[in-house]
């Protein structure tokens, strides 16, 4: 894939560190900025980039055709508000955050009109963070989703698609800002809602030594970043709110079940979460 060659990574996290290694394995210049000298300098010592620093990002901004952004939503805000004088013209920019509205717009609205910001959300992670735990191979059984405007170029729509295809993303899809929001709230924000109450409704310490793997799966991302994630559930709060409420009714209904000794409903209830997640898997192999 075509991508453009000179690219600096904003944000040496463990999105932006593996973005950083699948980029310089498939030939393209990275460069990157970070608040963190142990970042920059693991990434330069395991050559993830070809430059760093922690100090002016100015000349490597000039340098830069395309730029990664891997900081947090207000974070993104801020940095391009100050930072946006440095860019050469024509650059493209893209972010990895978890929620675009009141961000891409806030964003397409002030910055420079020779230079295009196209959203994106890598959908991948892991419970631990930083560069030095940079794997790019977490990218291959993950989707990616654009998040075009009217105010996206069909270039920056195919750089955002080009740079997902090269870094080996399994599913590539597009959807608006309110259709994205509206997924994440119960794809991830309320998995992760749900992880973090399970974990909390209960001193479960003492359960180490008997549980299963249904608690350490469901429990798994309990393990939360609790200054993204804060930002992220209250920038998505409407949404996040909806969902829990549709599934506090959905925990109701099967209580409900159970309290009436209504066999037959709790069967269909299972039955239909079988059948679901069986089509789930079908379209997840057939991808």
């Amino acid at each position: 894939m075509n991508l453009p060659n000179n690219i600096c990574i904003v944000g040496l996290g463990l999105l932006g560190g593996s973005y950083a290694m699948g980029l310089t394995r498939a030939g393209c210049t990275v460069t990157a900025v970070d608040v963190r000298d142990e970042a920059i300098r693991y990434a330069l010592e395991h050559g993830l980039v070809a430059e760093g620093t922690t100090e002016n990002p100015a000349p490597l901004l000039q340098k830069a055709d395309a730029v990664v952004l891997g900081l947090y939503p207000q974070a993104l805000v801020e940095w391009l508000r100050e930072n946006q004088a440095h860019l050469k013209p024509g650059t493209l920019l893209t972010d990895v955050c978890g929620v675009k509205g009141g961000i891409v717009e806030t964003i397409q609205g002030f910055l420079r009109p020779d230079v295009e910001f196209i959203a994106s959300h890598p959908m991948a992670g892991r419970e631990v963070s930083g560069v030095e735990y940079a794997n790019c191979e977490m990218f291959r059984p993950a989707n990616f989703i654009i998040v075009p405007t009217e105010k996206n170029t069909p270039r920056g729509i195919a750089f955002a698609q080009g740079l997902a295809e090269t870094l080996g993303f399994a599913h590539i899809t597009r959807l608006s800002i309110a259709e994205h929001d509206k997924m994440i709230g119960y794809v991830s924000q309320l998995t992760h809602a749900i992880a973090v109450s399970l974990m909390n409704a209960t001193d479960n310490t003492h359960l180490a030594e008997y549980t299963g793997d249904s608690f350490r799966d469901l429990t798994r991302i309990a393990k939360i970043n609790e200054h993204l994630w804060s930002e992220l559930f209250f920038a998505n709060k409407e949404n996040l709110i909806a969902e829990i409420d549709q599934f506090a009714a959905s925990l109701e209904g099967l209580k409900q079940a159970l309290a009436n000794d209504d066999e037959a409903e709790l069967k269909r209830l299972f039955v239909q979460s079988a059948r679901r997640r069986r089509l789930f898997d079908k379209k997840q192999a057939e991808r």
